[in-house]
């Protein structure tokens, strides 16, 4: 016998067997743990966003600080390297690329080729990127730890591990961020 697909209170669970009716081929059990994974998603999303404004950021400024910054010291990119990273175009990266170059946390470089010119992440958008990430990793792990013990984040943490791995091996390697539209 498989386990009631709604074990919590929770959006999904108040939703799911009006949903079941309607899909006759439908696992409800598989069906409620997608729809609890996307809407998961989509709330750690909307964490982001309200942490980026707080900081004075767009989550995608921020994703392009964060790209810098996972870049190591002298912290810099050329434009096009950050757009291949965060899956944007062209376009987006240079208006975004503006948008924090006027804020002082990015500057220019002198490029090497004379072709495409890097930019650097200043100290106070390394300074900017810290404090936005402390205040999002501390939000995440509280909301985390008030809904589960310990031993459960943990088991939590196996689980998805292997679900990752197995869409992996179906789809390939899960982009780090979400792609543009």
């Amino acid at each position: 016998m498989r386990p009631d697909p709604a074990p919590a209170g929770d959006s999904v669970a108040a939703e799911i067997d009006a949903w079941i009716s309607q899909m006759a081929d439908a696992d409800p059990v598989t069906e409620a743990a997608r729809q609890r994974i996307g809407r998961i998603s989509r709330l750690f999303e909307h964490l982001l966003a309200d942490v980026a404004t707080a900081n004075d950021l767009t989550p995608g400024d921020w994703t392009a600080l964060s790209a810098l910054q996972r870049s190591g010291p002298p912290y810099e990119r050329t434009p096009k390297q950050l757009a291949d990273e965060l899956g944007v175009t062209a376009g987006t990266m240079s208006v975004r690329i503006d948008r924090l170059s006027k804020a002082g946390l990015v500057e220019p470089v002198p490029a090497v080729d004379g072709r495409s010119r890097p930019v650097r992440l200043t100290e106070l958008g390394r300074r900017r990127w810290s404090q936005a990430t402390r205040d999002r990793t501390t939000r995440e792990q509280r909301l985390l730890t008030d809904a589960l013990a310990s031993d459960d984040l943990d088991q939590l943490n196996r689980l998805l591990a292997q679900l990752l791995a197995r869409l992996e091996d179906e789809f390939g390697p899960a982009p780090r961020h979400q792609q543009a539209r």
